[in-house]
């Protein structure tokens, strides 16, 4: 039975590791994690202003084009997500299942002992655990739910990754700010880009 490394694929995947209540997590340093530089002026859209809260990059170590296809659907699913005062995000009800009418391909996930084999959506759980790192910066989005793999991938450290399949294992967290936020990813060749905005 497969455990995908990536966001969604078979609704009878096993969960492998759970924790809950991530809030309590200890909040550790992560060379990847930039700080907003605070002397810009907010960007201003139409409706709101946005003013930088969280970022967080992860390197691409794959040149796989299949796995490099999954990551950019899912990067555009997930880019301009807006989360709302008190509103939980779940990952996988926000980009959906990975099929071949999406666009998927297939490409290396985990199965349950930690060994690569073939799925479709494969790679997307960077983007999932890209996210996870982002909002681990940030005190008031309470993580409700978040899954580790079997064994370290090797674009996080040990413990910082986010494992999703649709249907079964997903990365939630709750809004506790008294303001909306806003999720913005992208994806070149070489990196995986999660900013987090203030909404005001």
């Amino acid at each position: 039975m497969r455990f995908q490394e990536l966001l969604l694929g078979n609704n009878n995947i096993n969960q492998v590791s759970s924790n809950k209540n991530e809030n309590n997590l200890e909040k550790e340093q992560n060379t990847n994690i930039q700080t907003p530089n605070n002397n810009q002026n907010p960007e201003t859209t139409n409706e709101h202003i946005e003013e930088n809260i969280s970022e967080f990059s992860t390197k691409i170590y794959s040149t796989d084009s299949a796995r490099q296809t999954n990551l950019e659907i899912t990067s555009s699913k997930l880019n301009g997500t807006i989360v709302e005062p008190t509103q939980t995000f779940s990952f996988t009800n926000t980009v959906g299942k990975a099929t071949p009418e999406e666009g998927y391909k297939e490409a290396d996930i985990y199965d349950e002992n930690g060994n690569k084999v073939k799925g479709y959506g494969g790679g997307n759980c960077q983007i999932s655990s890209t996210l996870y790192n982002a909002v681990l910066a940030l005190p008031s989005l309470q993580v409700t739910e978040r899954h580790s793999h079997p064994k370290k991938v090797p674009y996080v450290k040990k413990g910082k990754d986010a494992s999703v399949a649709h249907g079964s294992v997903d990365f939630k967290f709750i809004n506790n700010y008294d303001y909306s936020i806003k999720i913005y990813c992208s994806v070149d060749k070489k990196n995986v880009y999660v900013r987090i905005v203030k909404l005001s």
